[in-house]
């Protein structure tokens, strides 16, 4: 049989569109054919998974950014079940049965297959069909089944920011035992707020410094372009004092983040968030061609961007 051409330089092939030589974009800085493009290995990976959900933005913050929140999802074929999804469960359990009979299922997990949107929703159906209460975990790739696009009948969330995690026993009514694990994850819980003004932008306070991440929805240059011409401009000035000072690349959007003044509270962003909104959004419309200060503050800004995985 005759051998098939092949020109030395020709790309790779791909799958799914990324070539099993580039960077895995799951950020692990191993190549995409050593990680979720391994045969038999993570699994494909899915930049965007919670992407046609409501609140995808907030979805990625409590995933990676909020310490603790809460929030009641209702689940196709099991509407008379109450069911939660929680930032950090006890014990870091992917899921688990109540012995309320409530089912939770974490985001915030140890695991990493490739689709969050899969995963969750896997330990969640589990959960839901279990006999009895009790934790429910992967061990591996879930395979074949329903994402949570498929099961959550909800067309709007509520996000609810706990101060810490009295939400783990909030449905127990003997807590002998509990109270040292709960102060420990308590203490641990960094004081954060999400603004009622404007969708998924959270205060957070570390003791020392003050921060605003917003978790936003638009496609990544077409943002990075118009922060560029709001940078330039001075507009990305939150409040009098504060920096932006780059953002976060996770699960397929960009988070800004800004440095505020010590003091600053989440309540005093509110106006102000709404006026930054505005402001992009008037950029975000600005079809013109980038002068070349835009493009130059549009990679400055790209060299600040950190990725989480």
């Amino acid at each position: 049989m005759a051998k098939k051409n092949r020109t030395k330089n020709a790309p790779a092939e791909t799958e799914g569109g990324i070539s099993p030589r580039a960077a895995c974009p799951c950020g692990s800085g191993k190549r995409y054919k050593a990680c979720h493009g391994a045969p038999g290995g993570a699994g494909v990976f899915v930049a965007r998974p919670f992407e046609g959900l409501p609140n995808e933005c907030d979805l990625v913050a409590l995933r990676e950014l909020v310490p603790s929140a809460t929030v009641a999802l209702t689940i196709k074929g099991h509407e008379d079940t109450p069911v939660q999804l929680g930032t950090l469960l006890p014990l870091a359990a992917p899921a688990m049965r109540r012995d309320s009979g409530q089912v939770w299922a974490g985001l915030q997990v140890q695991h990493n297959f490739g689709d969050v949107s899969r995963e969750v929703a896997a330990v969640l159906v589990k959960a839901l069909e279990a006999d009895e209460s009790g934790i429910v975990g992967l061990t591996e790739a879930p395979g074949e089944g329903p994402r949570l696009q498929d099961l959550v009948a909800d067309t709007e969330l509520a996000v609810k920011v706990h101060d810490g995690f009295d939400w783990w026993i909030a449905d127990v009514e003997d807590r002998e035992g509990l109270e040292g694990a709960l102060q420990q994850a308590n203490a641990a819980a960094l004081p954060t707020a999400r603004l009622a003004s404007v969708e998924a932008a959270y205060w957070t306070s570390t003791g020392t410094k003050e921060h605003l991440r917003w978790v936003m929805p638009e496609p990544e240059d077409a943002l990075l372009t118009a922060l560029a011409r709001l940078h330039l401009s001075g507009e990305d000035v939150i409040v009098p004092g504060a920096r932006f000072i780059g953002m976060f690349r996770t699960h397929g959007l960009l988070a800004p983040v800004w440095d505020l003044p010590l003091g600053t509270g989440a309540e005093a962003l509110e106006e102000p968030a709404v006026a930054f909104k505005a402001a992009l959004d008037a950029a975000l419309a600005d079809t013109s061609e980038p002068s070349s200060e835009v493009r130059a503050a549009r990679a400055g800004l790209a060299n600040r961007q950190v990725t989480i995985r």
